[in-house]
């Protein structure tokens, strides 16, 4: 199969281009290519796997490479099967059961404790513990050993 028939196939896909079409102008030439062939932004992922002389990167012997082959070709960033707006939706529903199901347990399966705390009277027992200045933390320095 020709690189032509394989991008004919993958053009008849609009949906899976839509994701990775090129942003440029399509009809302007790139003066930097100098007269080189200007190949459609597909990744060699989507192409089909059968019919062509190297089946493992998708390519015919004398197929012109792609000014961006490192990111097209098979061995470049995998292409997600799910658009990300669909993965980030899928994540903040998963995110927001596991949250909501801790706040159930939390604050509407947990009983109360049986008892009440202790509560110590004249303010928590500041002066039979010592007071307040003396249960502090205490500043010390390095000379003092």
């Amino acid at each position: 199969m020709s690189l032509a028939l394989a991008l004919r196939r993958a053009a008849a896909r609009p949906r899976l281009l839509s994701r990775c079409a090129s942003t440029a102008a399509k009809h302007e030439p790139d003066p930097q290519l100098d007269g080189y062939p200007q190949l459609p932004f597909v990744s060699r992922q989507r192409l089909t796997p059968y019919g062509w002389q190297d089946p493992l990167m998708r390519r015919n012997f004398g197929d012109a490479l792609h000014e961006e082959e490192e990111v097209l070709s098979m061995w470049g960033p995998d292409i997600p099967p799910v658009a990300p707006s669909t993965a980030a939706t899928h994540f903040l529903i998963a995110v927001s059961a596991f949250v909501g199901f801790g706040c159930l347990v939390r604050y509407g399966l947990l009983q109360d404790p049986p008892a009440l705390r202790r509560q110590y009277p004249y303010g928590g027992l500041v002066t039979e513990l010592g007071g307040l200045d003396e249960n502090k933390a205490r500043v010390g320095s390095v000379d003092e050993e």
